[in-house]
């Protein structure tokens, strides 16, 4: 049964980010939960004082990432490969696909570049890249399906757009990609940790999410899901010891794929980090993800409304099941920049993106964080 607490108040007090900051740039970087920095200087001082010693304890550290990652997709840990972040993922699909002259990749033109340079890439095998402009950070659906044809292969879009924080509907994705026989490829960055996303009733075909982001995770890992049924659709990139049945067993030169996504894995991977990954997982999973969402909705609405009072311009369409944890806005007649700079020299982060201020908000920020950037923005720049 999910955790629903009182207040937040708990999950705060894990965050040693709050004792200082009004921490708002979830979107960029995410800081470390106590116990996943516990985690990592524990492994550290192992490490150092015993070499390999503990090795075996490391990997069930690394098999316990992989299970929360599963939990938090609603999947089999069959289904999940680690990996060290979002570009891996997709390039897994861009480069591993069975493509043939003529076929095509639908995305978004205002994609960040992480899910445009890994399919324009494959142009030199006579893939075609179609980008399709966006308004106000979202595209019609509509559009977006006229971009796509008998040779279109693969639909590349992200969850939310890091640029807005439009939040797509990702079962409308998925049947826009398989109505026209294409394969739903989801970058999941700005999304997973905070918001729900279970595969086995979306049936998207693949995600791909570093996981220093919303999932609180260090930077560096990340993790990447396929259905079942595609495992063998996708020719193995990196291949490594990691990648066989006989992974232990070095004497015995086979190539004998693993039956799972752990074939995609290589060689050895950051441990360090994906023990990490694993103890924030599994800290966001004690909460799950319906009262993670609801919190981060609830204070988003709450920090566009106090915002508006203080006469900032809103840039971020929120319409019921579009909003996501990132709002972009502007203070009429206040260089943005400065005034970054000005909420940073009072304790605010947040990022400067595409020339507007932008927030994202983690389930435990809580409402003394929204005044005291309200506070900042309505401050004069020094």
């Amino acid at each position: 049964m999910e955790k629903q607490p009182l207040d937040w108040g708990e999950f705060r007090s894990r965050m040693p980010v709050a004792r200082r900051w009004a921490y708002m740039d979830h979107a960029a970087v995410g800081p470390l939960p106590e116990p996943t920095r516990d985690a990592l200087v524990h492994w550290a001082d192992d490490a150092a004082a015993n070499g390999d010693l503990h090795w075996p304890d490391w990997n069930h550290g690394v098999e316990a990432c992989r299970d929360e990652a599963a939990r938090l997709l609603g999947c089999r840990r069959e289904q999940i490969a680690l990996l060290g972040n979002t570009a891996q993922g997709l390039n897994l699909v861009a480069e591993g696909f069975p493509w043939r002259p003529g076929d095509n990749v639908v995305t978004l033109a205002d994609e960040f570049p992480t899910n445009q340079y890994p399919w324009m890439n494959l142009a030199d095998r006579g893939v075609e890249t179609r980008r399709v402009p966006t308004e106000n950070g979202r595209v019609d659906l509509d559009r977006l399906a006229r971009a796509m044809d008998h040779h279109t292969r693969i639909l590349a879009v992200s969850w939310v757009s890091y640029l807005s924080g439009w939040r797509y509907d990702v079962d409308q994705l998925a049947a826009m990609a398989h109505e026209r026989d294409a394969l739903l490829a989801l970058d999941a960055i700005q999304g997973l940790g905070v918001f729900e996303l279970d595969v086995t009733r979306t049936p998207v075909d693949f995600v791909a999410a570093g996981g220093y982001k919303w999932m609180l995770g260090p930077e560096g890992v990340g993790i990447f899901y396929t259905r079942p049924e595609h495992l063998d659709l996708l020719r193995p990139m990196g291949v490594g010891w990691h990648s066989v049945v006989h992974s232990h067993d070095f004497s015995r030169i086979e190539l004998d794929l693993r039956p799972e996504a752990a074939r995609y894995e290589g060689g050895s991977s950051n441990m360090p980090g994906l023990i990490g990954l694993g103890e924030s997982l599994k800290l966001l999973n004690s909460y799950g993800a319906a009262a993670l969402s609801s919190r981060v909705v609830e204070l988003t609405d709450l920090a566009c409304r106090r915002l508006r009072e203080v006469g900032a311009v809103i840039g971020t369409d929120r319409p019921p099941g579009h909003e996501s944890g990132i709002i972009v806005f502007e203070m009429p007649n206040r260089a943005s920049d400065e005034l970054a700079q000005h909420c940073l020299e009072r304790g605010v982060i947040l990022r400067l993106r595409g020339g507007r201020l932008r927030i994202s908000l983690h389930a435990y920020n809580n409402e003394e964080d929204v005044e005291r950037l309200i506070e900042s923005v309505k401050c004069e720049t020094s």
